[in-house]
């Protein structure tokens, strides 16, 4: 077994000492030279508010600046403990009244997927970030819900553990983080 743990686990103990009995009630006799076990309060981890790391979602279609894009992600999921998505989008069939319901081509979705695999490969070797980077292929509903989320609109998440809300903080003044320096 290995030596490594997580700082949420608990600090080895040696053996817990033999602690002597304790009178049994049906005698209900103590006397000063029998010492009764002392009662130790039970030590667990701290729980702290730890946030979760971000994701980098980027949109590889080919192009150069998608390229570039993938390239500065990395980099940076590699200086913020992030990681990355590089999706490819599906685009719509044309006039398909069903359209984004998942009636690709198995054929397509493989790939597309492999296509994205490829630059994804190729940004790991110019930027040297290994292990931060997932890949998926999106149909493009999901990802222009994705997209408009990030310009100001509601997201609703619904899953079996419940639904949440995605709203955008309030940005902070310019002035602010002036006054620190930055």
């Amino acid at each position: 077994m290995s030596d490594i743990r997580s700082p949420w686990d608990s600090e080895p103990t040696a053996a817990p000492e033999p602690q002597p009995a304790i009178p049994s009630a049906r005698t209900g006799r103590e006397t000063a030279a029998e010492p009764v076990a002392d009662v130790e309060p039970l030590r667990l981890a701290p729980l702290l508010a730890r946030r979760q790391n971000p994701w980098l979602i980027v949109e590889v279609d080919g192009s150069a600046a998608g390229h570039g894009g993938l390239v500065w992600a990395l980099r940076e999921a590699a200086r913020r403990e992030a990681t990355v998505v590089a999706v490819h989008v599906l685009d719509d069939s044309d006039g398909d009244p069903l359209g984004g319901s998942g009636r690709v081509h198995p054929r397509t979705r493989a790939a597309a997927r492999d296509h994205l695999e490829a630059h994804v490969l190729r940004a790991i070797g110019e930027t040297g970030v290994q292990g931060r980077c997932r890949t998926a292929v999106l149909e493009r509903p999901v990802f222009d819900a994705l997209s408009a989320a990030t310009q100001g609109a509601d997201l609703v998440v619904v899953g079996s553990r419940g639904k949440s809300l995605l709203r955008h903080a309030i940005p902070r003044p310019l002035t602010r983080r002036l006054a620190r320096g930055a």
